[in-house]
């Protein structure tokens, strides 16, 4: 697995925690950079998904705008959490990471959703994160 694989399923436990333990993602971040501060030998994926939560919090409003405009007949609040996480961290990096390729970005959260979420999840999320990714500015 890459560092940046793990750093996607770093930001995610991040984004994830938050949501569905209702607290902050500020909260949740500084729960994690506690037990990044107490493994070291996890640093090189620590600094991108602090990158990713950082970036979803600065963007999320416009993040969460795209998802209920595309993600047709669902609500945000009616996904699954996980799925509403690995949307935001893919989101995030088609719209505000140019050294990760669209098709990356996509292909990491279809997998993540394959693993760890419901049987639909992977098809909605590459659904939505095409669609995102033809829609961009620049595309």
């Amino acid at each position: 697995m890459s560092a940046r694989t793990k750093a996607r399923k770093r930001a995610l436990d991040v984004l994830y925690s938050a949501d569905v333990r209702r607290i902050t993602i500020a909260e949740s971040l500084a729960a994690e950079a506690e037990r990044a501060v107490n493994e070291p030998q996890r640093e090189s994926s620590w600094l991108y998904a602090r990158e990713i939560v950082d970036g979803v919090v600065d963007h999320q409003t416009e993040i969460d705008e795209l998802i209920e405009t595309y993600a047709q007949g669902w609500t945000l609040h009616r996904m699954p959490a996980v799925d509403r996480a690995l949307l935001r961290i893919g989101i995030w990096e088609i719209l505000h990471n140019d050294e990760v390729p669209d098709g990356v970005a996509i292909s990491e959260a279809v997998e993540a959703a394959t693993v760890l979420s419901t049987d639909d999840s992977a098809g909605f999320i590459n659904g939505l994160l095409a669609k995102i990714s033809q829609v961009k500015p620049g595309a």
